[in-house]
This record gives structure tokens, C-alpha cells and sequence, in this order.
């Protein structure tokens, strides 16, 4: 796992935009995994202004809503939609986004997860992280092994997605999402984290023990995690003083 600290949240969004741009470039055809929600907002925004070619391009995103439609402002397709794929020339074909609207949820998850090894696989996996750990809507205590399916969000995951929303009255019980397993199946993961409310969820998942409780310590198994954060998400790193020496002395082939 290499840790990534830059001074503010724009300066780290700025990396990891050019680890994607390098990918895309040098790949036209690549699988990316996307994630939605605030943190990856400001690198969608970077990514659409290096105008890259998204033509080949092909996308899974980790979740959606259950029991919301597409057209819905909340949902992860109009979010994907408004945010990325609308600005740029991706083939709406190449788009993979869960259906909150499924009939039959557990065939339709069978199915994406077909589709994803149909496309050979995830070549980069974006990702956020919940102030519990989550990711995707892998909430606490969630199998390392699990696949794609349908969760029930916790009272603490819907409180922090009610701004979205309005009220957290409002925001959905369940969700479908890629699982721990289908995640760590990716051959790169790219973590964002940025801000104090997400310093101790960083530190039980870099530095903590491997546990459901922080789903995101899976990521200590994968072979290639790539973690940007700012100085307030790393607040809480015992070896960030370390982190900071790799970065700033890897060979130049290494460099992003």
C-alpha cells in the first residue's frame, strides 16, 4: 500500500488525476471502476479538463441506490452522468451503472458481476471511504470476501448522506453494491480521503488490523493500493513522516 500525503485535498486530487489520465492514456480501453459522492468529485472535474479520450473507455461503478431511478438528481447514474460521462465522449454502451430499479436483485448482481469479468477485469478501482471505513456501501462487519449485492446502510451511513438529500429521512435503507471481493479483484485501487473527519478511518485502515469492522483494511491484502490524502486525513498516521520520505525519494520510473 503507498501513501500519498500532499498539503491540501486539490493538491492530492491533482495526483491522483494524473495517475487516471496516465492509465486511460496508455490504455485506451481501459476498465475503470468509479465511485461517486464528494471526494471524487473534484477528480472527475480534473479528468474532464485534461479533454482525454474516452472513447474506448469502459466504466463499472461501485453502487446505487435501491428503489431509484436513473432520472433521479440523487442517484449515482444522474451524479456519474452530470459529473463525468456527460462531458466527455464516452460510448454510453462502455457505461456500467447498478440498477436501483432492479425486479430481481440478486440475478441482476450475478449479472454485473459476469459483466465485469466479461470485460477482463477492473484495470483501476476508484474509491472513497466512510467515516466508519466503508467502501462502496460495504458497511462494518461486511464479508472481505463479498461480492456484488444488495446491503442495508447504517444509521451513521445515512446520516452522512443526508446533505445530498435534504434530510435523512429521505435517504434510502438499502443499496446495491460491489462487493470487498469484487473490489480487491481490481488490479489497481486508488483510495481518496481527505479532511479530519476521515483521519481515524484512515489510520485503522492503513496502520489498524485487517478487520470487518474497517472494511477498508482489506486493502492491506491488495497487491497494488494507491491512498491519497491531505494533511488532515493523514492527521492521524503513526508513519506519515515515512510515508512523506518514499514519496518524495522514489526512483524517477516510479514517479506519477
Amino acid at each position: 500500500m503507498e501513501i500519498i500525503i500532499q498539503p491540501t485535498a486539490a493538491r492530492a486530487t491533482c495526483v491522483a488525476a494524473r495517475l487516471l489520465a496516465g492509465l486511460i492514456r496508455k490504455k485506451p480501453s481501459a476498465v475503470l471502476g468509479m465511485a461517486t459522492g464528494s471526494t471524487p468529485l473534484a477528480l472527475y472535474r480534473e479528468l474532464v479538463a485534461l479533454k482525454l479520450n474516452w472513447r474506448k473507455v469502459r466504466t463499472f461503478n461501485l453502487d446505487e441506490y435501491v428503489g431509484t431511478s436513473p432520472e433521479h438528481p440523487q442517484s449515482y447514474h444522474h451524479f456519474m452522468w452530470e459529473n463525468l460521462f456527460g462531458q466527455v465522449n464516452i460510448d454510453k454502451q462502455n457505461v456500467r451503472i447498478p440498477d436501483g430499479l432492479a425486479k430481481d436483485i440478486p440475478k441482476f448482481c450475478a449479472s454485473y458481476e459476469k459483466q465485469i469479468r466479461a470485460a477482463g477485469g477492473i484495470d483501476l478501482q476508484v474509491l472513497g471511504i466512510g467515516t466508519d471505513g466503508h467502501i462502496g456501501f460495504n458497511e462494518p462487519t461486511s464479508s472481505l470476501a463479498s461480492r456484488t449485492r444488495i446491503k442495508t446502510l447504517t444509521p451513521q451511513t445515512r446520516k452522512d448522506n443526508a446533505r445530498f438529500f435534504g434530510s435523512e429521512a429521505e435517504v434510502p435503507h438499502h443499496c446495491i453494491t460491489m462487493g470487498i471481493g469484487t473490489i480487491l479483484d481490481a488490479r489497481h485501487c486508488v483510495l481518496l480521503a481527505f479532511g479530519r473527519n476521515k483521519a481515524r478511518a484512515i489510520a485503522e485502515a492503513v496502520e489498524g488490523p485487517i478487520t470487518s469492522m474497517n472494511p477498508a483494511s482489506a486493502l492491506q491484502f491488495h497487491p497494488k493500493t494507491t491512498v491519497f490524502l491531505d494533511e488532515a486525513a493523514a492527521a492521524e498516521l503513526r508513519l506519515k513522516d515515512y510515508y512523506r520520505w518514499v514519496y518524495d525519494n522514489k526512483p524517477d520510473w516510479q514517479k506519477i
